[in-house]
């Protein structure tokens, strides 16, 4: 079987070749840190989640980047907003980012760098730019000249000629002005008045957007990487740019593989603050469904399609996932009630797994020696299914009939039908196996039994702590839309505040 992805670079599906035998260098480019992660976020991130899973589920060794854009105008309008800081701001939505990502359960990366732990990388990149003249400096900024890199649009496939005026980033009309080419985007912007700001050979000032990846990428992997990722919406300008500027830097191709998701629309309109259907992972967390209801709605859909986010698709994929969680749950009523032996499994699924000689298969019983074709047919289209550029709508398929009879199986017990390895009515080891397989292939897609009645809470002491400190720090800035959220947030998941004089809060849970 052959692992293949669809490149955004050459539009094509392509087989996987790594650029080192089985271990693999992976950058997912991650949050501007100004607020709360939304749909959008949650869509993106589970579906690299899951590749990231099935990577090192195939044996890979996986290193695995994803940043935090800290440094950014809409922090800075937030922070002015609030009357805060830019760190506190990114501080803040970083802590929060990562009880988001684990509730949903999102491996956390490898290494998450931060823009403003990288600013001798960015200075130093954006130096050799300008001594290799396809980077120039005026009145304080600097900015890439797009002319001098040949094969600018090969990523978005747009052509230069066409391009709209301010089509190049995050950029003002006064910087406009300064550009030799309106196409040019910024390296290096000149600090404002009472702007945070850096120091560089260009003067007091912070990098522009795309800089700040190439960085990154550079430092944490090198110079080329097997597999760069983000949402479609990055293609262009950022993803084009990060090309043009780090391929100019270093000499050589920056990523291998491009590979992007799908944007999120709400009831068929793109999802956006200004169409009031902008919803955070936390306020529909704490609407009441299933954090993992929410991974199954979005791993339904293939990755690179648009994902429709509507009350009724979401309804159908809670309901989905209650099935699915009754036939996942069924390993503690295996041991309560079914007194199954998981030994004579082990053998059978070590044999799925193709990680022992098939001569292997004369230790099994006779009994499980039966079953195993039909099993290992269902194991087997699972991997076709994810090989074929992470198919998971139809690896999806194979774990609802997986789990159908074992939905059956469970709803006796519930009866209080006594079922033991003696029933004649049911057949005992394939039903043993088959909730195994069910286990382990659902593992893959970060799926996994969740009891009836959980409260959704990963949080540790720690991150309780720190999600109240936050919010007395949101109080004390009168934000009292974000100390609400918060509170409410821990509250859905049995985490009570009380409120104490001296600006003490302590908290229960239930």
């Amino acid at each position: 079987m052959s692992l293949k992805f669809t490149n955004t670079l050459t539009r094509q599906l392509e087989s996987f070749t790594p650029i080192k035998d089985r271990k693999i260098s992976i950058y997912c480019c991650g949050v501007t840190v100004y607020d709360l992660c939304h749909l959008g976020h949650a869509r993106s991130y589970i579906a690299w989640d899951v590749l990231r899973r099935y990577l090192i589920w195939r044996g890979y060794e996986v290193t695995f980047v994803q940043n935090f854009t800290d440094i950014d105008d809409k922090i800075l309008v937030r922070a002015a907003r609030e009357e805060s800081s830019m760190q506190l701001v990114s501080d803040r939505n970083i802590e929060a980012f990562k009880s988001d990502m684990a509730l949903l359960n999102i491996l956390p990366a490898d290494r998450m760098p931060r823009a403003t732990k990288c600013l001798d990388g960015i200075r130093s990149i954006i130096s050799d730019l300008e001594k290799k003249g396809v980077a120039y400096s005026t009145e304080g900024d600097v900015y890439f000249s797009i002319k001098e890199y040949a094969q600018y649009g090969k990523l978005s496939g747009k052509d230069l000629s066409k391009l709209q005026e301010g089509a190049s980033g995050r950029i003002s009309a006064s910087e406009e002005v300064r550009k030799k080419n309106s196409f040019d985007f910024a390296l290096w912007k000149k600090a404002k008045i009472d702007e945070p700001s850096f120091t560089s050979p260009w003067g007091l000032g912070r990098p522009g957007w795309h800089i700040e990846c190439s960085t990154m990428v550079r430092e944490e992997l090198g110079e080329t990487i097997d597999i760069h990722l983000g949402g479609a919406d990055l293609i262009f300008p950022h993803h084009e740019n990060e090309i043009a500027q780090s391929e100019m830097a270093n000499g050589k191709n920056l990523a291998n593989y491009w590979l992007h998701n799908g944007m999120v629309n709400v009831n068929g309109q793109k999802m956006s603050k200004s169409l009031g259907n902008f919803t955070t992972i936390r306020e529909l967390l704490a609407s009441g469904i299933s954090p993992l209801a929410l991974r199954l709605f979005v791993l339904q859909t293939h990755y690179r399609k648009p994902l429709d986010f509507n009350s009724e698709a979401l309804k159908a994929a809670s309901i989905g996932w209650a099935n699915l969680n009754i036939a996942l749950s069924l390993g503690e009523r295996f041991k309560k009630n079914l007194q199954w032996d998981l030994g004579e499994f082990t053998k059978l699924y070590v044999l799925l797994m193709n990680k022992e000689d098939e001569s292997s298969q004369k230790k099994l019983k006779p009994k499980l020696i039966e079953i195993m074709d039909p099993l290992k047919l269902a194991y087997q289209n699972f991997i076709t299914a994810m090989d074929e550029d992470l198919n998971t709508s139809a690896a999806i398929a194979i774990l609802f009939k997986l789990a159908k009879p074992l939905r059956s199986l469970s709803n006796r017990l519930e009866r209080g039908e006594i079922i033991n390895s003696n029933s004649k009515t049911v057949l005992f080891e394939e039903l043993q196996c088959q909730w195994q397989l069910l286990i382990g292939l659902a593992s893959i897609l970060g799926l996994r039994a969740e009891r009836l009645g959980e409260k959704h809470t990963s949080l540790s002491s720690n991150d309780i702590t720190v999600q109240i400190k936050l919010r007395n720090e949101s109080k004390a800035k009168k934000d009292f839309l974000t100390a609400d959220r918060i509170r409410d947030f821990l509250k859905d998941k049995g985490i009570e505040l009380i409120d104490k004089p001296g600006n003490i809060t302590e908290w229960i849970q239930h």
